[in-house]
């Protein structure tokens, strides 16, 4: 899955670092399985405490998610990101975010529920989850990029 999403500078280099990110702190790996078949997965991490504003506006950003292109459709993606936004909300994240390419993660996202910033970014849309007061899928106006 991680080379079907590409941008791999180097395989082998990744797979010494993969280990390394399972057992991370600041990351969660989620796999979503059916019968031991492994059909999606997120990647997160979470930056922790602000230096101006300590943990009021701490924020996580979601790395990756991926479904199987023979899972799409069934809410596997939709499961992983209600769980990536549990992962963050227990660790006292204000923010989740993430970039979206144009293509096929964009129209994805909205489906979910989700609405991209209205900036456009070298083919990609932001996206972000405030869990502060008033839950809110979209953006805020004076956050982004």
């Amino acid at each position: 899955m991680l080379l079907d999403m590409g941008f791999m500078e180097d395989e082998s280099a990744m797979e010494a670092r993969f280990p390394v990110f399972c057992v991370c702190p600041d990351w969660v790996l989620l796999g979503a399985f059916r019968d031991g078949l492994l059909l999606g997965y997120a990647a997160a991490q979470d930056y922790g405490p602000h230096l101006r504003s300590g943990s009021s506006h701490r924020t996580a950003k979601l790395h990756d998610l991926y479904t199987a292109p023979g899972a799409r459709g069934q809410g596997v993606g939709r499961t992983l990101m209600r769980g990536v936004e549990a992962w963050a909300q227990a660790r006292g994240a204000r923010y989740l975010f993430w970039y979206a390419n144009l293509r096929e993660a964009t129209p994805a996202y909205e489906r979910m529920g989700y609405t991209p910033g209205a900036e456009v970014q070298e083919g990609y849309r932001f996206f972000e989850v405030d869990f502060g007061e008033r839950m809110s899928r979209q953006p805020h106006p004076e956050r982004g990029s």
